[in-house]
């Protein structure tokens, strides 16, 4: 059984408390993603879960075992840290098979786990190399085989891509989303990351300060995310966020004036609010028949390939767009833009909870 349960769980070093009554559910077979800033206790609970902390109140069960006060090895897991940890002088099938010899396992059950692995992992021309001779990624993919041969239940991964440079990561974040749907066992992947969250997650702990903001898919936190943090955390470019008021139906501020008829929430007496519209959900040109226009000139033009943000001044404030690659707007214009009040997100302007 690989589900995860934390309960109540606080962690505090000497008088900062990091975790404070920490509270998460995971399901057998999920991935879960824990996304957030650096410190705001991703990192803290996964140790925790793996036994590296020891925790100050609280349980923590894996399957139907409280493992609270077990140690690493007898919890059932398999950790992939940030560092590789490979011995330098061990190739990488001596890698691969180290724990496994420690433990006294079988010579052929050892043989057939390292073959299985290094099969899932694309390893099998690599096993007579020494980590020296390999790059990165290949590294890292070693270090996911020395927790995968080890059959167990739950896989932790502390940022795992983080050390590599841009292709390599997507490249690695792609085998290790095909590994999840081969082997089926649970996962949980800290970073801080947004683009591996949202792609790699059945559900994603968006934390920040050792609390967890909201707990969902990739899709409900983008779209429907609970408050403005969330909001402004999710997304590259982040979310616009528009101060001003709510009266009569309407949300007011300079050079937005928008109905919130189609807003999929409740509005009455909203007072001063923040209105979030991602980049993305901008439109470039007139306005179609129920879009909110706004009109703003552009500052800066941004080409990307596929698409081109621009960023803009409207009435003083910027607000950035993501528009397509061929996007004619041109530095210092004055263009037309439009969005659509029924995909943007309102939130209470003091407590920033979403209305």
């Amino acid at each position: 059984m690989g589900a995860v349960s934390v309960r109540e769980i606080s962690i505090g070093f000497g008088e900062i408390k990091v975790l404070d009554k920490l509270s998460l559910e995971v399901a057998e077979g999920e991935f879960v993603v824990l996304l957030g800033p650096s410190g705001c206790g991703k990192s803290t609970l996964l140790n925790a879960i793996a036994g590296l902390l020891d925790v100050k109140a609280g349980q923590i069960w894996i399957g139907m075992r409280n493992v609270t006060w077990d140690e690493p090895k007898d919890r059932g897991i398999g950790m992939v840290f940030q560092s590789y940890s490979l011995y330098p002088r061990m190739s990488v099938e001596e890698n691969l098979s180290f724990g496994l010899r420690i433990a006294k396992v079988a010579k052929d059950e050892i043989a057939r786990r390292v073959a299985k692995a290094s099969k899932l992992l694309q390893l099998e021309a690599l096993l007579p190399r020494k980590p020296a001779e390999l790059s990165g990624g290949q590294r890292q993919r070693v270090a996911i085989g020395r927790a995968l041969v080890r059959q167990v239940d739950v896989f932790l991964f502390d940022e795992p891509l983080s050390n590599l440079d841009a292709k390599l990561r997507n490249e690695l974040r792609v085998e290790i989303k095909k590994l999840h749907q081969e082997i089926g066992n649970t996962m949980i992947y800290v970073t801080h990351d947004q683009v591996e969250a949202l792609t790699l997650a059945d559900r994603i702990a968006v934390m920040r300060a050792g609390v967890i903001q909201q707990f969902a898919t990739p899709t409900e936190i983008y779209r429907r995310p609970i408050n403005a943090f969330v909001a402004g955390f999710i997304g590259s470019p982040g979310m616009n966020m528009i101060e001003g008021e709510v009266k009569d139906g309407k949300f007011e501020s300079p050079g937005v004036s928008a109905r919130l008829t189609t807003y999929p929430g409740s509005t009455k007496d909203a007072g001063r609010a923040i209105l979030g519209v991602r980049p993305e959900h901008i439109g470039v040109g007139r306005a179609p028949e129920g879009r909110t226009m706004i009109r703003g000139k552009v500052t800066v033009v941004e080409p990307m390939g596929g698409e081109t943000v621009l960023r803009t001044d409207v009435a003083g404030r910027e607000l950035t767009v993501r528009a397509n690659g061929d996007s004619p707007a041109k530095l210092g214009e004055t263009i037309d833009m439009h969005f659509d009040v029924a995909q943007s997100s309102l939130f209470e302007r003091d407590s920033g909870a979403r209305l």
